[in-house]
């Protein structure tokens, strides 16, 4: 299974990826079936699980390639990660500014964007997951690129266990969209509905990123560092704040570490 995996195109294989990656979302927003009021301590250490597999991937799976690839380069092997890295969180920022979106949890004051009054709350909500999962999609998709590029700092195993990484962090995802709005009174099959479709921005992204660096290999290592830049302004702008707001911080924190861990043993293991 494997060896004929690795014989398909790059592209279609982050979109397999991200195909994995958006059936955990879909298996997260599915727990709406069972329970209408999920418990919140089980939500926010979900949340710190995603927090700390995003950190971990964003270093391991992508910033040190980046640095080590730009080793081979006339420029300084530090700036074309750290130009991209900032560059992402920058991108980020900017469409966060842009997109009207709200954040699962808060109340339609705090929602941000241009003209979000105008969208429904649901919308808005499925809107912040699909915004956050852009850059998960882009991550996949340059990872298996690097391996088509044959960079010895890519590996296939490693933009598996990034893909398996990214999979397991947005099964939170998934719920923190659909129990919302199955709280305020939608039905369990539209909740699901709703929160499975925020997954589907990543098998799009991931083709666009796979193809990108195909057909531009010099851009690997800002490709590379631009997703890992992203990513943790996710992190740092809604996971974490996100799962410390409930009076669960502990939990929340040995939860990211937990998430940390898993995602190093994955990328040092298989990658």
């Amino acid at each position: 299974m494997l060896e004929y995996f690795m014989e398909l195109h790059p592209v279609v294989q982050a979109l397999i990826g991200t195909l994995f990656t958006w059936g955990m979302t879909a298996l997260g927003a599915a727990l709406v079936f069972t329970t209408k009021n999920p418990n919140q301590k089980f939500l926010d250490s979900m949340m710190g699980l995603a927090a700390g597999v995003m950190i971990a991937a964003s270093f391991w799976s992508l910033l040190a390639p980046a640095i080590e690839m730009g080793e081979s380069g006339s420029l300084p092997s530090w700036l074309p990660a750290a130009t991209g890295f900032i560059l992402g969180g920058l991108f980020l920022m900017v469409v966060d500014k842009i997109m009207p979106h709200l954040h699962p949890g808060l109340g339609m004051d705090k929602a941000e964007g241009i003209h979000p009054e105008k969208k429904r709350r649901s919308t808005l909500m499925v809107l912040a997951i699909t915004l956050h999962n852009i850059p998960e999609g882009l991550a996949v998709g340059v990872a298996f690129g690097a391996v088509a590029a044959g960079f010895p700092s890519a590996s296939l195993m490693g933009a598996i266990a990034l893909a398996i990484g990214i999979g397991i962090q947005n099964f939170p995802e998934g719920v923190a969209v659909s129990m919302p709005l199955r709280t305020v009174g939608m039905s369990r099959k539209k909740s699901f509905l709703y929160g499975q479709f925020s997954g589907m921005v990543e098998p799009i992204a991931a083709v666009i990123g796979a193809a990108s660096v195909v057909f531009m290999e010099p851009l690997l290592p800002y490709a590379l560092s631009f997703a890992a830049g992203a990513m943790i302004f996710v992190v740092a702008e809604e996971v974490i704040p996100g799962s410390q707001e409930n009076g669960n911080s502990d939990l929340a924190s040995l939860s990211l570490m937990f998430g940390f861990t898993i995602m190093m043993i994955l990328d040092v293991a298989l990658g």
